[in-house]
Formats: structure tokens, C-alpha cells, sequence
């Protein structure tokens, strides 16, 4: 409806532009049963880094009064003339300072990754994670190109729409009184689906998608009609099981919603019935309960058991007749207390098991005395906890000075048994797991509402438990949570998941407004060190994996539920590259100009094995073999026979790029190299790119 607005707006004859303005909103008024939002909603993304020049597509900077889109007709100087695409005869000049270039979504992009850092904790280790900066719309064409079909498991935690300050639109917040607010959010994440899903394996894979109550019934829907051959599963998630969000007038809102959307064959694993909430007992009480348990209805189970003040068994005493007071039993030895099988109001019960049987479970130490104050109590194991023992879900660690055993639960082993769709899990609680969690790394606040890393951790275990080589992207990661999971999962049970986070690098509404204070504008290096992708998401990174604090003092504490316990001053034995999307030139690339700007995205096709090779210097050699990343590249086609020679002595490499113009060539050299997989530089990535623009 806004694009046939804009239209109807330009018709001049008065009586006719009102009349069709009148017919269209009679229209609109109909409603259809599904989904209805405005799905073309133009969206664009702001390229900092990028020149201006003629023909390009800018908007202002501060779009907040003028979101339009221009078009640069000629620069001069320290300026630019330009003219709205359907004005050109009303051109413009603004100050190149005040204006950016941008990318509008449906146009050809040829992205490349620029590298910023890294931290390697495992250098004899393959397995590198990648944070890439990015509007994640262009980075997901990006990972289109490079693994479509391959990805296992895609986890997104997308703005909520909340009415707040918490997400763009066109480089602008979107206000909670917009009258196309959920249209924006659907049309905005509607896009990002159709490439998100492209990146899905068919046969077997899962999107995961957590969501408040704002959108999860517009989101629902929308997931329905984009998956309509998935199973869909709504998850409940308790995160704040402490106090809860208080509305007025309605219900306090603990929890949020966790959409599963499993393609082909995906299965969700089962999870042991012992969880870190309430975990099946080991020690029973001794005195009877319930039916049958009165000392007159069992009256060869009605003993004194003597022990000293500090809980040690002195003496099982004999069964004492029911017409015979327990008062007149006297002591074998002095300083002894008798304990009894009595109900706190006095009540005479009787014991689980005869004299016999409990001296025999004091040898073996399956029973022992509590000591509570100046009372006695005695507890022991049933048959089904002595069988839990040999089976391994009770671990026997000892013996404590009384004789009785010292046991605890095997987090690892147990029954299993699928998962429930409300999770009530004191370990999801966001504001001790992820809240107080981010402020042990940074010291301070710096990022607002971050996951609980349990919760994040568990759906992701349900999907890609069974897979320890899965591949797994986020491309909404905020704080960071994601990788920190993937490779917290990775430490517990041996697994070689590789993860793929993508953010951009906004700064907070209140920074941006310090930072306008100051001066600074979008694309300053001031701006750029407080978004969120320099500022927290690959700190957090770095921190985690590392195991240190911002400052480089060792994490504290231990992480839920490892066995043996994992401390987070260890870190992760994992490495991670940090990248920053830009933009290439096609005719550049096509004329194999930009190797050394290609080489992180093809270390990327091929895996990311071994740390992102670099080009140094200004001459470009004739090939690159990379035993290390498992990858090849032929830039000078002149050499091949040289290439290939070089490459047979590499058997691991089964993947490489030849850079040629002629597809007959490019055919020939294939046929006389034995390989997995080959791709022609630089048509396979012009090509890609110049026909692929996030369709359908």
C-alpha cells in the first residue's frame, strides 16, 4: 500500500487521484484469510566505507526528517549534486560529509570479507569459528554463494519489535506508534527467510527463532507459509522465573517463545530426566510412610537404632513388642541417643527395613545418620537407587568417617526422554545467565536483554546433539551468545561445530545521541568503536574463548552442568576470524584483480580450515597451494601444468579455484586434475552475484 500511495500522490487531475485513492482503500479494508503485510517495503543499507561517485544511490546521514534516496549526477569538491530517482529535473547539492552511499536490497552485490582480528586458542586445531560484520541481508547472500544447502542449524534471536528503541528500518527507528510498523518488521524479516532458508540442507536440518509476544503470532504464520512442508514446533521458555515483566492490568510476562522448524528427516534429541532444576533424590528417609506404616500394623519393624551426639551407629537395638512403651528400652551404654521411627506430632511408625537387612546396608554404607542439631534421622538406598549405582547414572566418589557413601548424579548418563515444549529451567534464567554473565566479562553493562547461555545452549544441543560436525549460523548474534554455546557444547561432549555469527554494528540510542553531541557521525572510527560488533559481540568472543575478562584477568566460576566441572578461566580450545562485509567492484574482480580480497571468501567456501591466508606484498603470484586450508588457487592459467604438478603432492586438497576467462579452458583443466570440487574465478562469483539478488 505505501508504494500505490506514492503513486496515487502523483496523479495531477484532482477528481480521478482522490476516486482511485477511494477504491484502493476500500480494498484494502477486505480481508483474506493468512497473512497480509506490505512485502515490498523498500529497504536499503548504509556502505560507510564506500566512495561516492557518479551514478551511485546516497541518503543523508541523519535520515531522520529526509529518508529519500538520491541519485549522485556529478561530484565537486567537497560536494555532490544529485536528484531523487522520479525528480530529476530538481537536483540537490549536499556536502559529501552529510551524505552515504547506500545499497538498495534487489540490486547486484559483489561482497568481499576484509579481516580485522583474530584469536587463535588452538593451534593444532582446523575448527575456525567467523564473526563477520555485516547488514545481515547481504551478508546471508554472501553465505548463499558459499554454503547453500549445507547449513545445519540456523538460531536467530531478531529484533522483537517491542515499540522501543530496539531496531532500524532504513537506517532510522521504527516507532511504536508507526502505522506500518509489522509490516515493516515481516517485510524485513520475510527477506532475510527467503535467503536464510535457501542456506537450510533439505534433507535435514532446523531453524530456530525465539520471539516475544509483539510478533509471535504475525512470525508463526509467516513461518508457516514460507515452510509449509516443515514440522513446526512452538517452544515456551521461562527467563525470568524470578519477577517476571509486569504489565498493567494483565498478566506478568515470564516468559518467551522458541519457534523449531525441522526440514526432511530432522529429529529433535531426547534430554536425561535428571536436570539442573530437580534432580531425582538418592538418599530416602528410613521411617515408613503412608499406608501400612503405623508400628501396630508392622510390628516386627518397631526398633531403637543407637548413636552418639555425632552421628555414628553404636548398636541396632531388638524389635520391641507392640504392648511394650519404647520409654522402658534402655541405653546399652552411656551417652547413647536412641532414634525411633517417630512423626513429628509423636506418632509411632515403623523402619523400611528389618535389623538384619539395615546393619547389612550400614557395612556396605547405603545407610547413614543425619545430624540436626540435638535430633537423629537416618537415611538409606533403595533396590532402585543401589541399581542406578551399577548402572552408572550414581557416581560413588568415596567414603565419608561414618562409613556411608559419598554419591552424586551422573549429569551424562540416565533416562532420556524427549523434551518438553515448556521449558522451566532455572539455568534460562536471562538475568543470571545472561545479564550478570556479559557483566563478568566486560565489568560493566554493555549490552542490554542478552540470552541466558544455557538456554541458547540447549535448543541448540536438541537440534545438532547428534551432529558433531554441524554447521551453524546466527545472523542475528548481538552479544555473542551463539558461538559462546556452540562452543561450550563443543567442550562437553567432544564435537567439531563450526559457527558462523553475522552482525551489524550499531551503536544504542543513547550513545548515538552522545556521540551526535560530539560530532561524530556514522562511519567515524569515534562511532564505529562503540557499535555493538566492536564493542561487544567479538569481545565477548575473544573473552570467552580465552577465558579471561576484559582486562585480562582470569573468568571466575565454573559453567552448569559439565562433568568434571569446566572452569570458565580455562576458555575454549577453539579459534575464531573477525571480518567486515565490503563491496567490490565486478569489473575489478572480473578482470582477477582482487585475489587478495577474495582469499577470506574462498577460505570460507572451502570450510575454513586453518587460519585465513593473507596475501602480502604488492605482486600477485601465479598460484597459491594451501595444504594447511585444504584449498588451491590457480590465478596465472599460463602455469598450470606447474599448478597441477604442485597440487599431486597434496592429496588433502580437493577443492580449487581457477582463475580463466574461457569456459573451454576452464574444462580442460579440470578434466586433468583429480579433485572433489572446482569452481572458474572470477565468472562462478560475478555470475552468482550478478543473477542471484535474494528472490525467490
Amino acid at each position: 500500500m505505501a508504494a500505490i500511495n506514492d503513486l496515487i500522490s502523483q496523479i495531477q487531475d484532482e477528481t480521478l487521484r482522490n476516486r482511485i485513492q477511494e477504491e484502493v482503500s476500500k480494498m484494502a479494508k477486505q480481508k483474506k484469510f493468512g497473512l497480509v503485510f506490505e512485502e515490498h517495503m523498500p529497504e536499503s543499507t548504509p556502505l560507510y566505507d564506500m566512495p561516492i561517485k557518479r551514478g551511485c544511490n546516497v541518503m543523508r546521514r541523519d535520515s531522520k526528517d529526509d529518508k529519500s534516496i538520491y541519485v549522485v549526477l556529478k561530484v565537486e569538491g567537497d560536494t555532490a549534486v544529485c536528484v531523487k530517482p522520479e525528480q530529476k529535473d530538481e537536483a540537490v547539492t549536499f556536502e559529501l560529509k552529510d551524505i552515504v552511499r547506500v545499497a538498495e536490497f534487489g540490486k547486484p552485490i559483489y561482497p568481499y570479507l576484509k579481516p580485522l582480528d583474530s584469536v587463535c586458542n588452538a593451534p593444532d586445531s582446523d575448527l575456525w569459528h567467523t564473526l563477520i560484520e555485516a547488514d545481515n541481508y547481504h551478508a546471508l547472500q554472501l553465505l548463499e554463494y558459499l554454503y547453500a544447502g549445507k547449513v545445519d542449524c540456523i538460531y536467530i534471536d531478531p529484533p522483537y519489535n517491542t515499540g522501543a528503541k530496539d531496531w532500524k528500518y532504513n537506517n532510522d527507528y521504527v516507532d511504536g506508534n508507526d502505522a506500518y510498523r509489522h509490516s515493516k518488521w515481516l517485510s524485513f524479516m520475510q527477506r532475510r527467510l527467503q535467503l536464510a532458508k535457501k542456506l537450510l540442507n533439505p534433507k535435514d536440518s532446523v531453524l530456530i527463532v525465539t520471539i516475544d509476544e509483539k510478533e509471535y503470532l504475525h512470525l508463526g504464520c509467516l513461518l508457516e507459509e514460507m515452510f509449509p512442508n516443515a514440522t513446526t514446533t512452538m517452544a515456551t521458555d521461562v527467563i525470568n522465573p524470578r519477577a517476571g515483566v509486569a504489565r498493567p492490568n494483565s498478566f506478568t510476562r515470564s516468559q518467551e517463545y522458541v519457534y523449531f522448524i525441522q526440514i526432511g528427516s530432522s529429529s529433535i534429541a531426547s534430554e536425561l530426566l535428571v536436570d539442573d532444576t530437580k534432580k531425582n533424590p538418592i538418599w530416602f528417609s528410613l521411617m515408613r510412610t503412608g499406608s501400612n506404616s503405623s508400628r501396630s500394623d508392622r510390628p516386627n519393624l518397631f526398633y531403637p537404632v543407637w548413636a552418639t551426639h555425632e552421628g555414628r551407629l553404636a548398636y541396632i537395638g531388638d524389635n520391641i513388642p507392640v504392648d511394650k512403651d519404647k520409654s522402658t528400652v534402655l541405653a546399652p551404654k552411656d551417652g547413647l541417643i536412641a532414634i525411633w521411627p517417630l512423626r513429628p506430632d509423636g506418632r509411632e511408625n515403623t523402619w523400611q527395613l528389618g535389623r538384619d537387612s539395615l546393619k547389612k546396608a550400614f557395612d556396605e554404607g547405603t545407610a547413614k545418620i543425619n545430624v540436626h542439631g540435638s535430633r537423629l534421622t537416618i537415611n538409606y538406598l533403595r533396590n532402585a537407587e543401589k541399581e542406578r549405582i551399577s548402572n552408572g547414572e550414581i557416581i560413588v566418589e568415596g567414603r565419608e568417617d561414618t562409613g556411608a557413601l559419598i554419591l552424586r548424579h551422573n549429569e551424562k548418563i540416565g533416562k532420556t526422554k524427549s523434551p518438553d515444549s515448556v521449558w522451566q529451567k532455572a539455568s534460562h534464567d536471562a538475568g543470571i545467565y545472561g545479564s550478570s554473565l556479559i557483566s563478568a566479562i566486560f565489568l560493566e553493562r554493555r549490552f542490554s536483554f542478552p540470552k541466558s547461555l544455557y538456554a541458547t545452549e540447549d535448543a541448540l544441543r536438541y537440534v545438532v546433539a547428534n551432529k558433531p560436525n554441524a554447521l551453524i549460523v546466527d545472523f542475528f548474534a548481538g552479544s555473542g551468545t551463539t558461538m559462546h554455546a556452540v562452543n561450550l557444547l563443543n567442550a562437553e561432549d567432544g564435537g567439531h561445530r563450526r559457527c558462523i555469527m553475522v552482525t551489524n554494528n550499531e551503536v544504542s540510542a543513547d550513545e548515538a545521541k552522545m556521540l551526535k553531541d560530539k560530532g561524530y557521525q556514522p562511519g567515524d572510527a569515534e562511532w564505529e568503536k562503540l557499535g555493538i560488533a566492536h564493542y561487544v559481540t567479538w569481545p565477548r568472543t575473544v573473552c570467552s574463548i580465552k577465558g579471561q575478562d576484559i582486562n585480562g584477568d582470569p573468568l571466575k566460576g565454573d559453567y552448569l552442568g559439565s562433568e568434571p566441572p569446566m572452569h570458565m578461566a580455562d576458555g575454549f580450545k577453539a579459534n575464531a576470524a573477525f571480518f567486515k562485509l565490503g563491496f567490490l567492484d565486478p569489473t575489478a574482480v572480473s578482470l582477477g584483480m582482487r585475489i587478495s580480497e577474495m582469499l577470506p571468501t574462498l577460505w570460507l567456501k572451502t570450510g575454513a580450515k586453518g587460519k585465513c591466508p593473507e596475501l602480502t606484498g604488492e605482486q600477485v603470484p601465479d598460484m597459491l597451494i594451501l595444504p594447511e586450508n585444504q584449498f588451491a588457487v590457480l590465478i596465472n592459467e599460463n602455469t598450470f601444468a606447474d599448478f597441477a604438478e604442485k597440487l599431486a603432492e597434496h592429496p588433502e586438497i580437493q577443492t580449487v579455484f581457477l582463475a580463466t576467462d574461457y569456459e573451454v579452458n576452464y574444462q580442460s583443466m579440470v578434466k586433468n586434475l583429480n579433485v572433489e570440487n572446482a569452481y572458474q574465478l572470477y565468472r562462478d562469483y560475478v555470475d552468482h552475484f550478478r543473477v542471484n539478488r535474494g528472490r525467490n
